[in-house]
């Protein structure tokens, strides 16, 4: 079965990657390896990364393709086998992986969602940077270090006190 998915070229997306097994951290443990991943993608398959948060065993981006590109599944096929190849062995693999010689690292697919205006872009980017304290790893957001709320911060977009207490969010889920 081909799974399908909308393609706009030059559009921006909203996604969500998972681990395989949600219960590592990898994504933080070896967030220097995610970012040589995403480093050396974004060399040879050009986009921008509006906004991103890195959580242990999973990671919400709102990405905008190049005008002439809609190919946003081979970027994160590239990622995630970057990844993959750059973390030492040692996950749990299923048999149906192991005959098919794939590390055990990520879900197969990942969860995109076209953004359709600025407001939806806001409260995306919002969720994306709010999605730590969502979790419970932190009580403030500018707490959490693998998020783009610090480059925010410093382009003077967000104050460094953003969603603190008492400020209500319109938070997707």
């Amino acid at each position: 079965m081909r799974y399908r998915r909308a393609t706009v070229a030059g559009g921006s997306w909203f996604f969500t990657v998972n681990l395989a097994d949600r219960q590592q951290d990898y994504l933080v443990r070896h967030v220097e390896a995610l970012r040589v991943a995403v480093r050396q993608t974004r060399q040879r398959y050009p986009f921008e990364i509006v906004a991103m948060v890195v959580m242990p065993d999973h990671l919400h981006a709102v990405w905008t393709l190049p005008p002439d590109d809609a190919d946003f599944s081979i970027r994160w096929a590239m990622i995630k086998s970057r990844f993959s190849r750059g973390v030492p062995a040692g996950e749990h693999i299923r048999d149906s992986r192991a005959q098919k010689r794939e590390r055990g690292i990520w879900q197969r697919r990942f969860w995109e969602h076209q953004i359709r205006d600025d407001a939806d872009l806001q409260a995306h980017v919002d969720y994306i940077h709010y999605n730590p304290v969502k979790h419970g790893y932190v009580q403030r957001v500018a707490d959490w270090p693998y998020s783009s709320f610090h480059r925010f911060v410093r382009q003077g977009w967000l104050p460094k006190d953003w969603a603190g207490a008492g400020m209500v969010l319109n938070m997707k889920e």
